[in-house]
């Protein structure tokens, strides 16, 4: 699998469940905003309503950072309601702040590279999009593996701050830590001040 980091992300339209609703989305409708776009095997199964319930509890701290979220699986706009309308303590995901976009056609996920084309779905791949529509980030896991919401979020506050100052994150930042500025002799300011 080829990085799609420093690459235009790939363009998509297709239909999703945003709230009980169904409507068309493209990758388009999110230009000038960061877009979390993450893809995970299927409804209706163990670890995916964990990761989904949980980016959609941080989803107000996603839309603090201008980032919106956007999920993604093969399976039916219809599917997705029908999860949707199961309640949590039944393994469901709940009405959602966020669109799920229905990949049937598999070519969403296969343009992202994560498509497993002989089982049908798709790796649990996540990618972070600048407001210009380039890819910055991507981490693609095995399947019975769960994303931590928290990393994505520092990750994508991170991407952020080295856009708005030029400067780079070392190790472990955290939002309000000390930056490094990337210039061999300047850099010397953070590593006596740490």
């Amino acid at each position: 699998m080829d990085s799609l980091v420093q690459k235009p992300a790939p363009d998509f339209k297709t239909d999703a469940l945003i709230g009980e609703e169904f409507k068309a989305i493209s990758l388009t409708d999110f230009r000038g905003k960061w877009l979390c776009l993450f893809f995970y095997p299927l409804d209706f199964t163990f670890v995916c309503p964990t990761e989904i319930t949980a980016f959609n509890d941080a989803y107000r701290n996603f839309k603090e950072a201008n980032c919106e979220l956007v999920g993604c699986s093969v399976d039916s706009k219809f599917s997705h309601l029908a999860w949707a309308k199961t309640p949590r303590k039944e393994g469901g995901i709940g009405k959602l702040s966020f669109p799920l976009l229905a990949d049937v056609t598999k070519k969403i996920g296969s343009a992202y590279g994560v498509l497993l084309p002989e089982a049908g779905i798709t790796l649990r791949g996540l990618f972070l999009v600048n407001p210009q529509g380039v890819v910055q980030y991507q981490v693609v896991h095995d399947l019975g593996i769960g994303r931590n919401v928290e990393e994505v979020l520092r990750v994508l506050k991170a991407l952020q701050e080295v856009a708005k100052t030029g400067e780079v994150c070392p190790a472990n930042w955290t939002p309000g830590k000390k930056t490094m500025k990337p210039d061999p002799d300047k850099s010397k300011e953070y590593f006596q001040a740490v």
